[in-house]
């Protein structure tokens, strides 16, 4: 069984931001030279995640505004008791919460395997510093 690592770094100027990494992904596939086996790419910092979806803005607009909704920025230590330990970020551990850690991806030919439309994304959610995500790969 082969085994291959490489870390990926972002940094997103804003609190907020959606990213397609699946070249960067593929990429890493090549690079393993593993024909048929299984990739996790994991998001290393709980404000940040890694979630599989269709590379359509209008969708990446519906995520900001719908994460927006169910847990919306307020630095203030009124809404969130994480903000009361001085942070300002609780809804950002909260957004990851929702949209996932990590994804794990089949590999076939040295490819990764998808379902149409699919694509991998890093979502930023108190952005502004660099980032870690994870790419992982084993197989034969």
């Amino acid at each position: 069984m082969k085994s291959y690592t490489t870390y990926l770094t972002f940094n997103i100027p804003d609190r907020f931001g959606l990213i397609n990494i699946t070249r960067e992904v593929e990429n890493a596939v090549r690079a393993s030279k593993v024909e048929e086996g299984l990739c996790l790419v994991n998001a290393m910092h709980i404000t940040a995640s890694v979630f599989i979806n269709d590379d359509e803005s209008g969708l990446h607009h519906d995520y900001k505004d719908w994460l927006e909704e169910i847990a919306p920025f307020d630095p203030s230590p009124q809404r969130y008791r994480h903000n009361r330990t001085g942070e300002d970020n609780a809804d950002a551990h909260l957004k990851r919460q929702i949209m996932g850690r990590e994804v794990v991806v089949a590999i076939t030919k040295n490819q990764l395997d998808f379902g149409p439309w699919e694509q991998i994304f890093y979502g930023e959610f108190d952005g502004r510093r660099n980032k870690r995500v994870l790419v992982k790969i084993i197989g034969e």
